[in-house]
């Protein structure tokens, strides 16, 4: 029998070690993000889906990487300062962590094996977008970009995946959140 991700050792962006089964019969979605990215400004939308719905049971866990064209080159304290400052980031953050390749941090290669397909609600797939500024895309299953979303049941099951460049406030996405946190 395979581990639950709840299981999966994390640290959290402070240092202490930790995992997600601390937020056990909670909705989660877990999001790669990055500071020096075109996409950074989810930070606030993803704060905003926090607070609207935390009260009942969604947590949104961030985990920086700074695999796509260094956009996250900074220090855990750095990171967490900026998402505080720049943003009012209230949702757990969590450490630096590599999403794609050879060094995929376990808990990426357990969503990715759950969800290999990402949905795209974009006229024009973020695959594309990349390609039109010259960026070789990972191919399929693998993470494409900062900010694709993963999001996990109560139970712990990795229900849906969302493209890089869905808003936190798409209602695809606010639909899912709303779906899973309305079952026991």
């Amino acid at each position: 029998m395979s581990v639950s991700i709840l299981e999966i050792p994390v640290k959290k962006i402070t240092g202490e070690d930790t995992s997600l089964d601390e937020f056990k019969g909670k909705v989660l979605l877990v999001v790669n993000v990055a500071s020096k990215c075109g996409l950074t400004p989810q930070y606030e939308g993803l704060e905003n889906l926090y607070e609207q719905y935390k009260g009942q049971g969604l947590v949104v866990a961030g985990f920086p990487a700074n695999d796509f064209k260094a956009q996250e080159p900074g220090t855990n304290e750095e990171i967490q300062t900026f998402c505080t400052t720049n943003f009012g980031v209230k949702f757990p953050l969590f450490e630096k962590i590599t999403v794609v390749g050879g060094q995929k941090h376990p808990l990426y290669a357990a969503l990715i094996a759950a969800q290999p397909k990402a949905v795209s609600l974009s006229e024009v797939p973020f695959r594309e977008k990349l390609k039109g500024y010259g960026i070789e895309a990972n191919a399929e299953p693998e993470v494409l970009w900062n900010f694709e979303k993963f999001l996990v049941s109560r139970k712990g099951d990795v229900v849906k995946r969302f493209a890089p460049d869905t808003q936190p406030d798409a209602p695809e996405l606010t639909a899912a959140i709303e779906t899973e946190l309305s079952k026991d």
